[in-house]
């Protein structure tokens, strides 16, 4: 099992000025599981990083995916094809492709857990392989 980790967690952990620093940052050290990213997700953080603490941050992230700590999922085919089904079926909650492409790589990868401070809009997409998720940290 992995722990697959939206923007907000990373960031959060990153920042430690924002206001879930403290708990992101227990999480992501202390689940016990392989911490996974989604490509799109890692370009959003970098873009968030990069703007608001530097480039430093986001250059020790990499170091850990290096180093075999993080993994960078990539995004397949049939993941373009999800995004899309989500992005129609939700567009009055005006999902983003990075959030569509999460869901799509919990999907299929099967996990009924997610690392986000996104419960807006996770709580209620509706996942194809569980009832709801479980969003951590709780």
């Amino acid at each position: 099992m992995a722990l697959i980790c939206d923007t907000g967690p990373l960031y959060a952990a990153m920042d430690r000025a924002d206001a879930d620093h403290r708990i992101c940052t227990e999480l992501l050290a202390e689940v016990g599981e392989h911490l996974v990213i989604p490509s799109p997700v890692l370009v959003e953080l970098d873009w968030l990083a990069a703007e608001r603490l530097g480039p430093q941050p986001f250059a020790t992230l990499l170091s850990d995916v290096e180093e075999g700590l993080v993994r960078v999922e990539n995004l397949e085919t049939d993941d373009y094809v999800r995004i899309r089904e989500l992005l129609n079926r939700y567009a009055d909650l005006q999902l983003g492709f990075v959030d569509a492409a999460v869901l799509a790589v919990v999907e299929r990868l099967k996990e009924p857990k997610l690392a986000t401070l996104d419960s807006r809009h996770f709580r209620v997409l509706r996942p194809r392989h569980v009832r709801s998720l479980e969003l951590l940290p709780a």
